[in-house]
């Protein structure tokens, strides 16, 4: 796809999921133990998504786990690349007290990170303190060693409210600076004590969708940016199913917009969910997975949580406005995602609409497998 001239392209990614069985399958994979209900074995998950789709030839390549969504991103050759990181990176044990799943990944696997580029790593999410203080700090040090930018938590409040900035070539098509502000809010599972304190690692935590941390954000946002800048607020927040938004929700993502915010990123949700263009803003109210490993687990069907998609998002440089939406969708299989067939578009784009109907958002199928929003007549 590319950048045109005066615009610029961001790819938006939900919840990337290393961890637990699929860091099993890479090369380095850490200690398989895990403290849940049912299983108490990473390893478990990979014999469920192998029985469900076939041999997984392990150990795989750092690109295993992306697939073809490797060529989705460089196809769409963004400027900025923003995933939510739902996972810690350590070798630490300090399982999370009464926390039903934990997610780790091996720091020596950082690699199936890092080969999709990304611009900037979300970590304000319920899964990064999963393995304590010790594992979040461990995983900011290996995502600085890697070279990756980190938005939304740190080891201390003033670091987890810090957003990622990302220079942009000085180019006439172009904004000076992406700014990416994350934060996570309770109703994703984001437990209050992971809140990052002075002297405190954690989250960068907004606790409800409220007039008044609306104000906050907004206050943030204009305490950091300046003209020109593209300003993402990248938020996980919400169950994990249901094609819903509270009305809460919807206020608050409109009052990001008319704070100066240009794009709303939702995450936390296991699947897409409704779309919306507020005053020619986009506001992506939950993205849904992009990597994970429950190919294998049964429950929620009806979500289709095997269909993942990765948002290409043309936006008006300088201005913010959306110009465009492409939405590539992808399946689950064998821990490697593929591009989705037809039929499996036409069924995210009817339920997506659906879902969206109450935005004036209306979804379409393009012949070449991608997706389209428009406005609903």
């Amino acid at each position: 796809m590319g950048t045109t001239v005066g615009t610029l392209t961001l790819a938006l990614c939900g919840d990337v999921m290393l961890g637990r069985g699929v860091d099993q399958v890479l090369a380095h994979p850490g200690d398989p133990a895990l403290r849940e209900e049912w299983v108490t074995d990473a390893r478990e998950y990979v014999a469920l998504a192998e029985a469900r789709s076939g041999a997984i030839p392990h150990p795989v390549a750092d690109t295993w786990p992306w697939g073809e969504a490797l060529e989705v991103l460089a196809e769409a050759g963004p400027d900025v690349r923003v995933v939510n990181l739902e996972t810690a990176i350590t070798r630490s044990d300090d399982f999370a007290p009464g926390k039903a799943v934990c997610y780790r990944m091996s720091p020596r696997n950082v690699g199936a990170l890092a080969v999709a580029g990304a611009d900037v790593c979300v970590l304000a999410n319920n899964h990064v303190l999963d393995f304590g203080a010790r594992g979040l700090v461990e995983t900011l040090d290996v995502l600085e060693r890697a070279g990756l930018r980190v938005a939304g938590a740190g080891r201390g409040d003033d670091a987890a409210a810090r957003p990622a900035v990302v220079d942009l070539p000085a180019v006439p098509r172009t904004a000076g600076r992406v700014v990416v502000l994350a934060f996570g809010m309770l109703s994703s599972g984001v437990p209050a004590s992971w809140a990052a304190g002075p002297d405190r690692p954690g989250v960068n935590l907004v606790p409800h969708a409220s007039p008044a941390t609306a104000r906050a954000v907004v206050e943030r946002v204009g305490a950091v940016t300046r003209a020109g800048d593209i300003v993402v607020a990248s938020v996980h927040w919400g169950s994990n199913w249901g094609w819903g938004v509270g009305d809460d929700d919807v206020r608050f993502a409109h009052a990001l917009i008319d704070g100066g915010v240009d794009v709303v990123h939702g995450h936390s949700s296991h699947h897409p969910r409704p779309i919306e263009v507020y005053r020619g803003r986009l506001i992506l109210y939950g993205c849904g997975d992009l990597i994970n490993d429950y190919e294998g687990i049964s429950g929620f069907e009806q979500f289709r949580g095997d269909l993942r998609l990765v948002y290409v998002v043309e936006l008006e440089a300088g201005t913010g406005e959306l110009v465009r939406l492409r939405m590539v969708p992808l399946r689950a299989h064998r821990l490697r995602l593929e591009r989705a067939v037809a039929s499996d578009a036409a069924w995210l784009a009817a339920r997506l609409t659906r879902a969206s109907r109450p935005f004036g958002t209306r979804i379409e199928a393009l012949p070449d497998g991608a997706l389209a929003v428009s406005r609903s007549p």
